[in-house]
């Protein structure tokens, strides 16, 4: 049979508990605002009843409750729903560092401008043209050293400019694998706080929110997979293994770039970044380079005009022009090897026999061009009159030879490069352009790239969006439900404590109020 005081334990139960519900709910609303965090439940059972004990049925009423106890604090968290946001956001971290990558490239090459590497371009080849039209004169030369010098420096400038930009995303794979480092480090701290903590009965809900909130940062930076096992969360990328319970892998750059070769790691922002620089900027810098070494070194066929004179021991087409061959009978035909080739069939106003070479790199050199190391040959700097624009000479009568300054027709071959079609494949012959063509359509690589970027990194953003919307929905906190809630419990915290103050009465009288009759 139950106590007397049966009651009063009863209602001892119903305002512990509901006031565990009560401090719960206060718990929700103070972190309403906090990043990562989980609504929390009280769960509530109804406890043991008193069974009517005997050898024999009583006809006592049986089952007698015995009030409301909290049997667990857990958190609202959909397993899914957290497995799907991760799968998103590797995504949306390797698009997005795509895309800042590619704009950040578009800003280096700034086309179509008025002051890209275009312009500089077409200005490089309209200062021959205005050469050709008077071949005597020095100034014209100093126009052509001038806007020669402006373009290699666009060249230069731009090369490092490009070189700043893969040491940046270097510099930030470094800094991710530290943050990557640290945040398993402490997910492994947390795997071991949480064990010990549930160990004892009770559920780490506020740890487990703190260890899923770095997970969910993990997931951005690297393509994870979660297993919530015994002993915490085991994180793998691919075959890597990074937690282990209370154990870490440390990560660094040989480790990474080996995963990116194996394939273990396929995106995130650490891959994005790695990708955006092998593909994208040393892509970019290959093009350029190809551009600059091409111009300066590379094929095309040219026409040379009837009554040129090349200079002795020149070789086209396998063909050694000396003495009388050296002037050409009719229109010629003939290969020659950049920029730099053509300057050399030619004659200048210092009296060399020939044109030297057009372009080098700072210590002379005419062949490994690039866009960082190309210049001005640096003889041409210092006497712009070695700049060539005649192909012809007159016999003196002493046997000498002297050049036909009025002669324009390298300077008019020089003009007609903008629209000469170079072998960009080194002798394959399979992608000849012209100089301007080549580049517009490494602009327009970059270009549809960008948008390529642009718009995979709007798809998924719109879909790491949707899942957050969806896991807040189950996990987030709503003030109105909180505030539902909040009555709900208020009233049912008075409603048990006018049930002990009314049993408190009762039990007054029987113990004060009994036994007095007649007294």
């Amino acid at each position: 049979m139950a106590s007397t005081f049966h009651g009063l334990e009863t209602a001892r139960r119903s305002l512990f508990t509901t006031q565990s519900a009560l401090n719960t709910t206060g718990h929700n609303i103070a972190n309403a605002n906090t990043v990562g965090y989980s609504r929390q439940i009280v769960n509530m059972t109804a406890s043991r009843p008193i069974d009517a004990v005997g050898f024999s049925k009583s006809t006592a009423a049986g089952q007698l409750g015995t009030g409301v106890e909290a049997s667990s604090i857990t958190r609202v968290r959909e397993k899914f729903l957290d497995n799907q946001f991760r799968n998103e956001n590797k995504s949306y971290g390797n698009f997005s560092v795509q895309l800042d990558t590619l704009e950040k490239l578009e800003g280096i090459v700034n086309e179509p401008s008025d002051t890209g590497l275009r312009t500089v371009i077409s200005n490089f080849w309209n200062s021959w043209s205005d050469l050709s039209k008077n071949p005597e004169n020095a100034d014209g030369r100093k126009v052509v050293m001038e806007q020669t010098l402006a373009m290699v420096d666009a060249f230069n400038y731009t090369a490092r400019q490009l070189g700043d930009l893969k040491t940046d995303l270097t510099e930030n794979v470094e800094t991710n694998i530290n943050t990557l480092n640290s945040i398993t480090t402490s997910i492994a701290q947390l795997n071991g706080e949480i064990r010990r903590i549930e160990g004892l009965g009770d559920n780490a809900n506020d740890l487990r929110d703190q260890r899923d909130l770095l997970t969910d940062q993990l997931s951005g930076l690297v393509n994870i997979r979660v297993e919530d096992q015994a002993n915490g969360y085991r994180i793998t990328m691919g075959g890597t293994e990074l937690v282990q319970g209370t154990a870490t892998s440390a990560l660094d750059m040989t480790a990474i770039n080996q995963a990116v070769t194996s394939g273990d790691l396929n995106s995130g922002t650490i891959y994005g970044t790695i990708h955006s620089r092998d593909q994208f900027v040393d892509g970019y810098i290959g093009e350029l380079n190809k551009l600059v070494e091409t111009m300066a070194n590379g094929e095309f066929e040219v026409t040379l005009p009837k009554g040129s004179v090349l200079p002795e021991g020149t070789v086209l087409n396998n063909v050694t022009y000396t003495g009388t061959s050296r002037t050409l009978a009719e229109d010629t035909t003939v290969t020659v090897k950049g920029l730099n080739g053509l300057h050399q069939l030619g004659y200048s106003l210092a009296g060399e026999d020939a044109g030297v070479p057009f372009f080098t790199d700072s210590a002379g050199g005419i062949t490994g061009l690039t866009a960082g190391s190309i210049t001005l040959n640096p003889a041409i700097i210092a006497n712009s009159n070695l700049i060539a624009s005649s192909m012809r000479v007159v016999t003196n009568t002493d046997g000498s030879e002297s050049v036909i300054s009025g002669n324009n027709s390298l300077a008019v071959l020089f003009s007609q490069m903008r629209d000469t079609r170079f072998d960009f494949d080194a002798g394959t012959g399979e992608n000849k352009n012209t100089v301007d063509a080549y580049f517009r359509s490494v602009v327009g690589q970059i270009g549809v790239q960008a948008a390529e970027a642009t718009r995979m990194q709007s798809n998924q953003q719109i879909i790491v969006e949707q899942v957050e919307s969806r896991r807040q929905s189950v996990s987030g906190v709503s003030l109105d439900e909180e505030m539902s809630n909040m009555i709900k419990y208020q009233h049912a915290y008075n409603a048990a404590a006018r049930n002990m103050t009314m049993i408190d009465e009762i039990l007054d009288k029987v113990i004060n109020g009994m036994g007095r009759v007649g007294l």
